[in-house]
């Protein structure tokens, strides 16, 4: 229900279930006031193949309508970035607004590839943020868990 609120336009329900089914993979966090979930974020944990390094896939990220502008969001972003950290995480990857994004420190990423082709004018939103000092480059394809394997995900 969140993410209908949230994301009118888009049906996140299967992508949901199958990466919260596997919570080995994921870090979900919620944002709740009172008895009322407020906002979500999830971090898929990921991989460039050929690299060792340990990465993330930051999606989706939902925060009540009426309780947006609010910080909430912002609030679920930075523990996650603080746990991945914590985890040894290097780097964590967005499909999302620059605008956005930006102000968490994501830039636009050119040497890593999402699982997809992206359409022009996604380009600018897929960005990355090096979440260890010592995040050498990682150049590839960036391999997701199954539930993001859908083109349908990266597209308009």
């Amino acid at each position: 229900a969140l993410y209908r609120a949230a994301l009118p336009g888009e049906d996140l329900s299967g992508l949901l279930s199958e990466l919260l089914a596997n919570r080995d993979d994921v870090l979900s966090l919620v944002a709740v006031s009172g008895d009322d979930l407020i906002g979500h974020v999830a971090f898929a944990r990921c991989h460039v193949a050929g690299d060792d390094a340990k990465l993330a896939l930051l999606g989706p990220l939902a925060v009540q309508p009426a309780r947006q502008q609010q910080g909430i969001g912002s609030a679920l972003v930075r523990d996650g970035l603080r746990r991945l950290r914590d985890d040894g995480v290097s780097r964590l990857l967005v499909l999302g607004d620059p605008g956005y994004y930006g102000r968490h420190g994501f830039s636009t990423e050119t040497d890593i590839q999402p699982p997809f082709p992206l359409v022009p004018e996604y380009l600018a939103g897929w960005q990355s943020l090096a979440l260890a000092e010592n995040a050498g480059p990682c150049r590839g394809r960036l391999m997701v868990p199954a539930p993001w394997m859908r083109p349908a995900l990266w597209g308009p």
